[in-house]
């Protein structure tokens, strides 16, 4: 096994029952704030704090730490209910939207409410009427975006994924245009495990609630979202 072979099984993100999220195996943390333009859309992401690389820490999901992003001990006085909720997707819940250069897929249940989506005439009319090759670089751009992997792209003629190649990382999401805490975007496949050991899905891009009231636990709903 290669060296970068066996670091990438040693990330990991195991989410323990009733507690943290227990990083371990290097991975990168920092904090990633949504930039907004003059009309409070979000347009960027601006890089900001890097923490210290530490083989493991733990980060807080029960929203309740003093010491976010990190895990106080908190959740055991405020008698948090981490349980998980195996997503099961239901054909209401994906749409695919089909245009002349690309294929959307909307995943709904994964939208962690970024709103990247939104510039504009919005992810789906940009894919399915584009006025231009202004349009689909647009429509990449907001795609790339999104913390959370709700929207996935294909080139329509060669049928390849396209996507930002992202190192292993994790970001502490904030939108200070809103005033808002985020949820942890999970970047570069690193596995997710449950706390009964199940593995979640490889993906390049995840977001993992941090405030403690997603319905679909461990992932991010928008819930933070006043």
């Amino acid at each position: 096994m290669s060296e970068g072979s066996a670091t990438q099984r040693e990330r990991r993100i195991k989410v323990s029952r009733g507690g943290p999220y227990l990083v371990s195996g290097n991975v990168p943390l920092m904090e990633q704030t949504i930039v907004s333009d003059e009309e409070g859309v979000p347009c960027a992401w601006k890089e900001g704090r890097r923490f210290p690389l530490t083989r493991t820490y733990a980060l807080c999901r029960c929203g309740q730490s003093k010491n976010k992003p990190f895990c106080d001990g908190s959740h055991s006085k405020a008698g948090f209910d981490g349980k998980e909720t195996r997503v099961t997707l239901e054909e209401k819940d994906v749409s695919i939207f089909e245009g002349p250069e690309l294929v959307l897929t909307d995943i709904k249940p994964y939208c962690a409410k970024a709103r990247y989506c939104r510039r504009g005439r919005g992810i789906w009319e940009l894919t399915v009427n584009p006025h231009g090759r202004n349009d689909r670089e647009q429509a990449v751009d907001m795609a790339s975006n999104c913390p959370a992997g709700r929207l996935l792209q294909k080139d329509r003629r060669s049928g390849h994924d396209v996507a930002p190649a992202l190192d292993p990382s994790i970001g502490i999401v904030s939108d200070p245009s809103r005033n808002e805490e985020g949820p942890l975007w999970v970047r570069g496949g690193i596995q997710v495990e449950g706390a009964d050991g199940f593995l979640y899905e490889r993906r390049t891009r995840v977001t993992l609630c941090r405030c403690g009231g997603s319905s679909i636990k461990p992932f991010c709903d928008g819930s933070h979202v006043h």
